[in-house]
C-alpha cells in the first residue's frame, strides 16, 4: 500500500491536507447532462435485468437467481448515485438532488433523509476516537477491548466476524434497521417521514410484484439483488476505512482534513468494477472534498499523481483487512487479535 504520508510524495502536515481542499474545489461543478446520463445508463440495465430475471423464472429458478445476482451491481451503482445526491454533488439544485436521492432510496431500501444525516455525521467525525458510533464500523482500541468483560469481548469478536460483517449485518441494516429512523427517533418529524415514506413506497412495490408474479419474484429476484448489493456495499465501506495504516486520533489531536485524506483508502479495482461502483474506491479524495461528482474523481487522479498513488489498496491487499480488528494507539495502525496479543500480551 502506498501512503500519502510518504515523505517522498507528500508533506504530511495538517496545512498540506487542508491545502488540497483549495486544489480540489475546481472539480466540484457537476455536468447536468452527464448526471442524467449516468442515471439513465444505470437505471435502464437495472430494470432490464429485472425484467429478464422475471422472464427467466419460467425457464429456470437458478437462471433467474443468477441474473438477479448480477443485477446487484447496478443496485450498488444506484446507491452510489444516491450517495452523491446526499452530498449535493450530482445537481447544482439541492432540491433536485434530494428528490432524486429519495426516489433512489426506495430502490436501495434506504430512507434518504435519515441516511443523509447519518452519513454527514460520518464525514464530520471519521477517524475521531471520541465520536464513534454513527455511520461507521464499530472499532475498539486495544485498551478498550482489554477493559471489556468476558461477554463484551465475545460480543465484539462476533461483531467483527466476516459472516456477521458482510452477510448478516448488511441484511439487518437494509431490511430491518432502515425501516425506522434509528438514531434520530426524536430528532424531528422529517426523519419519520423519510423512513415511513420509503416503507410505504417499498411496500407498494413488493405488493405489486406479488400481485403480478407471486412470491417467487420476491424470493428469487428482489431479495437476492438487495442482499447481495448490501453485502457489496458494506464490503466497500469496510475497506475504505478499515485498512492497516488508516487514521484515528483522540478528539484533541483530531484534524478533519488529515482524517479525511489519511483515513480513507484508494481502492484500486478493475475498470468494470470501478464503473459499477461509480468510482467510490477513490474514497480519500471523496472524503477530502465530498462535493465532487463521482464521474469527476478520475479527473482528479489524472491531474494529481500524488493523489493517484496515495493510500492505494488493491483487491488482493484488501482481503487482509478482514483480519484487522483493533486500533493500536501506540503503533498507530489496525491490528489483528493475534498481532495485538503479540504486542500487548494476553487480551
Amino acid at each position: 500500500m502506498t501512503l500519502i504520508n510518504d515523505p517522498k510524495t507528500f508533506n504530511p502536515t495538517a496545512a498540506s491536507a487542508r491545502a488540497w481542499v483549495q486544489v480540489l474545489a475546481k472539480y466540484r461543478e457537476p455536468n447536468h447532462f452527464r448526471s442524467v446520463f449516468e442515471i439513465a445508463v444505470t437505471m435502464v440495465p437495472f430494470f432490464a435485468l429485472w425484467a429478464i430475471a422475471w422472464w427467466a423464472l419460467s425457464v429456470s429458478y437458478l437462471l433467474a437467481f443468477a441474473i438477479a445476482s448480477m443485477n446487484a451491481w447496478f443496485l450498488v451503482r444506484l446507491f452510489a448515485i444516491q450517495h452523491d445526491c446526499g452530498h449535493s454533488a450530482f445537481f447544482r439544485n439541492r432540491h433536485v438532488s434530494d428528490w432524486v436521492g429519495r426516489a433512489l432510496g426506495v430502490l436501495t431500501l434506504t430512507p434518504y433523509d435519515v441516511w443523509r444525516r447519518s452519513h454527514s455525521i460520518h464525514h464530520s467525525a471519521a477517524g475521531n476516537l471520541d465520536k464513534r458510533g454513527m455511520g461507521d464500523i464499530h472499532t475498539l482500541t486495544v485498551n478498550e477491548y482489554r477493559a471489556l468483560s468476558f461477554w463484551g469481548r465475545v460480543g465484539y469478536r462476533l461483531y467483527r466476524n466476516p459472516i456477521v460483517l458482510f452477510v448478516i449485518g448488511p441484511a439487518y441494516i437494509f431490511v430491518i434497521q432502515n425501516r425506522l429512523p434509528l438514531g434520530f427517533m426524536r430528532a424531528g418529524w422529517q426523519y419519520w417521514v423519510s423512513a415511513m415514506g420509503t416503507n410505504i413506497a417499498l411496500a407498494a412495490i413488493i405488493a405489486g410484484i406479488i400481485y403480478f408474479g407471486g412470491l417467487m419474484p420476491v424470493l428469487l429476484i428482489f431479495l437476492p439483488t438487495t442482499l447481495i448489493a448490501a453485502s457489496i456495499g458494506v464490503w466497500l465501506f469496510y475497506v475504505q476505512h478499515q485498512f492497516e495504516e488508516t487514521h484515528w486520533d483522540q478528539d484533541q489531536d483530531w484534524q478533519l482534513h488529515d482524517a479525511a485524506l489519511h483515513g480513507s483508502s484508494h481502492y484500486v479495482m478493475p475498470k468494470v468494477l470501478q464503473w459499477l461502483t461509480a468510482n467510490i474506491g477513490v474514497h480519500h479524495v471523496h472524503h477530502l472534498y465530498s462535493r465532487i461528482p463521482f464521474y469527476r474523481l478520475t479527473e482528479v487522479l489524472r491531474d494529481h499523481a500524488t493523489l493517484a498513488e496515495a493510500q492505494r489498496l488493491t483487491i488482493m491487499e484488501s482481503f487482509a483487512c478482514v483480519k484487522l480488528q483493533l486500533w493500536c494507539e501506540k503503533e498507530r495502525r489496525l491490528l489483528s487479535f493475534r498481532q495485538a496479543r503479540a504486542l500487548h500480551g494476553a487480551l
